[in-house]
């Protein structure tokens, strides 16, 4: 049985955050993720998320200083001790919230930087990141994003996660599948979760064009899930889109799979 919880930084953004907690909950979902938590006092967050018999199944890292251009530093040269300082934040985030998966965004590839030393800094910079969070027993996610959206962006493939996962070889590294992002880039979305589901422990959705709800655009959402399901995955489904209307308009084709669950 598939799963879906509500990204809290893209739906119910007709209230403030700290109020996006009830309507969810009002809506049918029983988690929540968000895409960066920090701005928030952690303890309001878990007083929230308990209020309203909700889990955090899911928020990003640190992702550097975002309204300069910043879309995570992880892959950036020089900047190591502040990755590792944000590496102490999100854990403290997710211990408090009880979440038990943090994403890691590796960030845009610096000018004039070779390819081959963003990539070992990235791959140092997981590595720490990767046993930090394993001592807290917390996995440790990377996704691609597209380069439409996200130009320079250093991963835009999955071909591009799976081959720093295996580079780096640690067991706390995983996927997180984007649709959206994957649409994109590649397509073929069903056999390459077949093919890597023992790899992805979180799936984001959303249609193209546009990141809004399932059924505006080109994906056959219905077929997605179905395989999804019948593929055994146990995770999580965020969803992760920008409502075309209101969120509550947005989320007629979600409601009989929160009915099933």
């Amino acid at each position: 049985m598939i799963r879906f919880s509500a990204n809290l930084s893209m739906l119910f953004c007709e209230v403030d955050f700290l109020d996006r907690f009830e309507l969810a909950s009002g809506a049918g979902f029983k988690a929540v993720e968000c895409t960066f938590p920090y701005a928030w006092d952690k303890g309001r967050l878990a007083e929230a998320l308990e209020a309203h018999g909700l889990d955090q199944v899911l928020h990003n890292m640190p992702p550097g200083d975002w309204k300069s251009g910043d879309r995570g530093i992880a892959c950036v040269p020089g900047r190591e001790g502040e990755f590792q300082d944000s590496v102490g934040l999100a854990i403290e985030y997710a211990k408090a919230l009880n979440c038990p998966r943090l994403n890691c965004l590796a960030g845009r590839h610096p000018q004039d930087v070779s390819r081959d030393k963003v990539k070992l800094t990235l791959i140092e910079n997981l590595r720490f990141a990767a046993a930090a969070l394993e001592k807290e027993g917390i996995f440790l996610l990377v996704e691609a994003l597209n380069s439409n959206d996200f130009p320079g962006f250093f991963l835009n493939r999955t071909a591009d996660v799976l081959d720093l996962l295996d580079n780096l070889g640690h067991p706390n590294l995983w996927v997180q599948y984007d649709v959206y992002h994957m649409q994109i880039m590649e397509g073929n979305l069903t056999r390459t979760i077949q093919e890597n589901l023992a790899r992805i422990a979180h799936v984001q959705i959303a249609d193209v064009p546009g990141r809004h709800e399932p059924g505006t655009g080109e994906v056959n959402f219905e077929n997605v899930f179905r395989f999804i399901d019948e593929a055994g995955y146990e995770g999580w489904i965020g969803c992760e889109y920008m409502p075309s209307g209101t969120t509550s308009q947005s989320l007629e084709w979600l409601r009989p799979y929160l009915q099933e669950s």
